[in-house]
């Protein structure tokens, strides 16, 4: 941001609230105005000097009404001519003599802190913290403090503004009512910084001061990608007692995003007891569970939802109900409902997304067999603009990969792609595209692109990888490129699956088999149990192999990779 477009934030003109301030009450009164003709001329001058284009000369004749008169709106419009005038160093002399002048005057202190921020004058910024923090009552402190994070965001070197704001809340860690909300907004400034082990501690002292506080923890779910062993035993205790569900439903999603799907559920689930009337939780309940498998349950928490919000008429819920509905009309079609599947999507909020509700509408199509129609429907979807085009692109070519027909995928996001050459998505459906059609230098190439610009997409090493081990070429430049892979997330199941299937390739079969059952049950998934069979067939384990394939006809029976497996080794469900 520049500089001067933030100094001109920090205030706005107030001529009009200081005339609202001396005029005197109808209900009372009137008492005797300091405006006397001489200092009514002086304002009026100011004003004029302001308007005409001097707005230096004005805040000078301004700043000495405010001095004669000590009258707050004056020195606050002092302020406002200096900035108008540009000159940050005139706006910081106004408000600091405004709070000389006025020592009371908070509004005073809050001026003198942006504007040294606006300056750049960091360490002094954070001794005008101090000062803006302790002169407020202690009821209003914690507010304040929780919002010191956006005010100094400003400042390029996050480590001096997180020494500086710490340094500033000095007082606030020794006190019952602000401690926690301290430590919390130190902790923000320290994460924010890169400095994150400082930031586990703030978060634990912060914790340790009120454990009933809800700021250490937010925080703490946002480190525990990082310290899951120091944060997590905290947090696992912190939901034993009634926290409020929006935090529970936090830990949760922060469970989901670590693929701890079973923990994910318990904390669901006593979200779902003790806050039956929280409708999110019943959203979220019921997705992880479909994700899982789970298609019975996932239904009624589904179901439960929409009954909760069928009449909210906020965007947020009918975007969530538009969720719910997709998901209930999936479970439909999975266990061959389809009429059921139909009577979920017609009760599609007016706002639902236009090329979602096509994708799903095309699946249940294809499903009847009528495939010219399933086309049509998401050929036929209008983008309101150009996010929603590139997305029509994507959905089309996904469900033409689906349905094997990757060469009609082909031109569509090849045009697509040229027009946006670095969008990373579009880039991954081709490579994927590209694949099905067996070009694969050129699905190579596109993936090394997607590399380069994307290095920590740790999806694109896994794909090549993968590819490079399914052809059985390349395999140790294959295990490189998977294990840069589980080098960048190493809890995902279908990177561990890439893992084990190119052990297997190598010949390390009971390695394999290892990494192969525990992404299994990471993610139970018909292709990893494709996989999986394969590994227990080929090592005499015929019985153990037939139940897996089993189970992964059930999750997906047409997956092409289980189909083609199931027939190359002759085997009959």
């Amino acid at each position: 941001m520049k500089f001067w477009f933030r100094l001109a934030l920090l205030s706005s003109c107030v001529v009009g609230a200081w005339a609202q301030s001396v005029a005197p009450k109808a209900e009372t009164a009137p008492r005797q105005s300091a405006l006397d003709a001489a200092l009514f001329y002086q304002i009026l001058l100011g004003e004029l000097n302001t308007r005409m284009g001097s707005p230096g000369s004005g805040f000078s004749i301004m700043l000495d009404a405010a001095r004669k008169t000590r009258d707050p709106a004056l020195f606050q419009r002092a302020v406002d001519m200096a900035l108008q005038a540009r000159s940050g160093e005139a706006a910081l002399q106004a408000a600091q003599t405004w709070k000389r002048e006025i020592p009371s005057a908070i509004e005073a202190s809050r001026y003198v802190l942006q504007i040294l921020l606006a300056l750049n004058r960091v360490e002094e910024a954070g001794k005008a913290l101090a000062v803006s923090i302790n002169e407020l009552p202690l009821d209003e402190q914690p507010g304040a403090i929780a919002s010191v994070p956006r005010l100094f965001s400003v400042v390029q070197d996050k480590p001096l503004a997180a020494d500086v704001v710490e340094k500033a809340l000095a007082q606030a860690f020794t006190q019952k009512t602000t401690a926690a909300t301290a430590w919390t907004t130190v902790g923000r400034m320290r994460r924010d910084a890169g400095q994150i082990s400082r930031a586990v501690e703030a978060s634990t002292q912060g914790h340790a001061a009120d454990p009933k506080a809800t700021g250490p923890l937010v925080l703490a779910l946002s480190l525990l990608v990082n310290a899951n062993s120091t944060l997590k035993p905290m947090v696992d205790a912190a939901m034993k007692t009634d926290v409020v569900p929006e935090l529970r439903l936090g830990y949760a999603r922060t469970l989901v995003g670590l693929q701890l799907y079973p923990e994910a559920l318990t904390q669901l689930a006593v979200l779902n007891a003790k806050h039956p009337e929280f409708a999110d939780g019943w959203l979220i309940h019921g997705l992880v569970l479909q994700e899982n498998g789970q298609l019975p349950e996932a239904e009624k928490r589904l179901e439960q939802y929409t009954r909760l919000v069928a009449n909210n008429p906020t965007p947020e819920q009918q975007a969530g109900l538009a969720e719910a509905l997709m998901s209930l009309a999936q479970i439909a079609q999975k266990q061959g409902q389809l009429d059921r599947a139909n009577q979920w999507l017609s009760r599609m909020p007016a706002g639902a997304d236009p090329i979602k509700l096509a994708s799903r509408q095309a699946d249940l199509l294809a499903q009847q067999g009528r495939m010219d129609e399933a086309r049509r429907v998401l050929a036929q979807v209008k983008p309101a603009n150009a996010e929603q085009a590139r997305r029509k692109v994507l959905a089309q070519s996904f469900w033409l990969r689906e349905h094997r027909d990757a060469a009609a995928a082909y031109p569509l996001v090849r045009a697509a792609l040229d027009k946006k050459p670095d969008d990373t998505e579009l880039l991954t459906e081709l490579s994927m595209v590209c694949e099905k059609l067996k070009r694969y230098d050129e699905m190579e190439a596109l993936l090394r692109q997607l590399m380069a610009k994307a290095p920590q997409e740790a999806h694109a090493f896994n794909a090549l990888g993968y590819s490079l081990a399914d052809r059985n070429i390349r395999l140790e430049e294959a295990q490189q490129l998977i294990e840069k892979a589980v080098q960048l997330s190493p809890k995902d199941a279908y990177i561990q699956d890439s893992l084990g299937w190119v052990k297997y390739r190598q010949g390390l079969h009971q390695e394999a088999l290892t990494i192969l059952k525990a992404a299994y049950k990471a993610k139970p998934d018909a292709e990893i149990a494709a996989h999986l069979g394969e590994v227990l067939w080929v090592t005499g384990q015929q019985r153990e192999a037939g139940t897996i394939w089993r189970e992964g006809l059930l999750l997906k029976a047409d997956n092409e990779t289980l189909v083609e497996t199931l027939k190359r080794f002759n085997f009959k469900p």
